[in-house]
Parts: C-alpha cells; structure tokens; sequence
C-alpha cells in the first residue's frame, strides 16, 4: 500500500488540474477527526456549522473565534493526512485588521491550514491581504449562512442572469485578489460548472452540482442525523452500513470517483 503523504493546498490544485476529485467533511472533536484522517479524507472543516449541529443554535451566527480556535485544535492535534481548515465566524473579519489577527490565531493557537471567509467583491481587500501575510484562504459564495438574515433564509442563490453573474464574477475577483481555494454552496449546477472552467484554483461545492473537484458535507448530515427535511444534496451514507468508518469510507470513495454528487444532487 502506497504510504499517504500529507494533504497541501499544492497537492489539492495538481488534483484539481488532473481532473481528480477530493472529499472533505466537518469535524469539531479529537475522536471523529482522527477517524475522518484515518478514512482517507482530503479536507477536514472545522466550520462554524458547530453553533448548529454542536451547540443546537439556530444559526452559525452566535460562533465565536474562540470557540473555533479551540476546536480546530482539537482536531488539528490528531491529523496526520488531512488538510484543516477553519471557519472565520460571524464579523471575525469585520476589518481587514481585526481578520489578520483572527485568521492568525486560527493558524498559530488552533493550527488550522487554510481560513474560509464568507463573502463577495467586500472581501477582496481582507483576501489579499492574509494572502501577502501567508495566510491561505478558501473563499465561501452562493449561500452563505453568516448572511441568514440578510438573504431571508437559507435559499438557492444565483438563480437568475444577474444574480449567477454577480457570483460569477466575483469568485473571478476572489482569486484575482488571492484566494487559494473557493467554495461554492446552493447554487445552480450550471453556474458552478461555468466557475470551475473560470478559475484557476480548487473549487469545492456543497449543493452545486457534480462538477466542482471537492464536495463538502456536514458529518451529521452525511451520518443521516440532521432534523427536518433533508436537503436535495444531502445523501445518508451510513444508511445500509455496520459502521461509522464504513460510512465515511463510502463517502470518501463515492467523491473520488464521481459517482457522488450526481446530477440529482444539484439545482
């Protein structure tokens, strides 16, 4: 068996050129991120996702960057393999300033590898700036759950012309400005087939369709343990396995050879 090498932001953009796909799940604990390593995931996320699924908030927005902090280094100290990302939470980047001593913390105290910021053309200027401090960044379009109040709910974005071209255009914007990776979630299949061919960089997508390199998923939703209805994009992996690792394997090998998300996992 060929012995597994670390996961780098390098490693995922010669994957992504080759036309290979990657996986990555969220984990928030030592325990399911030591399992999701050892299954041969791509990408951890240690997202804001936590004040949900963890904390049983409504939303991502009460999330602090001390709670993230602590997380991602639980996480952090038992990764061999997987890349870790964390989440830049709600108004963690409410300057440019106040984001680089954030985003530095995420990297030194909790150990992440790469931040994700939410948000368009606004943060171009934060972007380029962790980028010409070394600071690595994943830029989050399409649904973005800090801006719940603002979008009026957690619904489908660029569904018309001018809406796809906004997003369009500023996930071109993004990388201008430095992003390293981008993520794209509820958005139309098109539309994110139309910003892969765009950019030069990993996009990972999360109900986007089948087209992106990565693909993203809440652990508990791919578990099957989200309440309410299930969004279209969402696939219950351990459905008909004995295990968790089962599980996660299933998902990892369904990413890496296409076969998840398919077409009816898009808008």
């Amino acid at each position: 068996m060929m012995e597994r090498v670390p996961v780098t932001i390098p490693a995922l953009q010669a994957i992504s050129r080759e036309g290979r796909r990657f996986a990555c799940l969220t984990a928030y604990d030592a325990s399911f991120a030591r399992l999701l390593d050892d299954c041969a995931i791509d990408i951890i996320l240690v997202g804001d996702s936590l004040g949900m699924v963890v904390q049983g908030h409504g939303s991502t927005l009460s999330v602090t960057v001390d709670e993230i902090v602590y997380h991602t280094a639980c996480v952090s100290r038992v990764c061999r393999h997987a890349l870790v990302m964390a989440d830049m939470p709600f108004l963690a980047d409410a300057s440019t300033e106040l984001a680089l001593i954030n985003a530095g913390r995420l990297l030194k105290e909790g150990g992440a590898q790469i931040v994700k910021l939410e948000g368009g053309h606004e943060i171009c200027t934060t972007v380029s700036l962790l980028a010409s401090k070394g600071v690595p960044v994943c830029a989050h379009l399409g649904l973005r759950p800090q801006s719940v109040h603002k979008m009026g709910g957690y619904r489908i974005q660029g569904q018309d012309d001018e809406a796809a071209s906004l997003i369009f255009d500023e996930a071109q914007q993004l990388v201008a400005a430095g992003a390293d990776m981008l993520l794209l979630e509820c958005v139309p299949s098109a539309l994110a087939a139309r910003v892969v061919r765009a950019v030069d960089v990993p996009v990972i997508g999360i109900g986007a369709g089948p087209d992106c390199q990565g693909q993203v998923l809440v652990l508990y939703d791919m578990l099957g343990l989200g309440e309410g209805r299930r969004p279209r994009f969402v696939e219950n992996f351990l459905a008909g396995k004995d295990s968790l690792r089962a599980a996660i394997e299933a998902y990892v090998d369904a990413v890496h050879k296409r076969h998840y998300p398919a077409q009816q996992h898009g808008y």
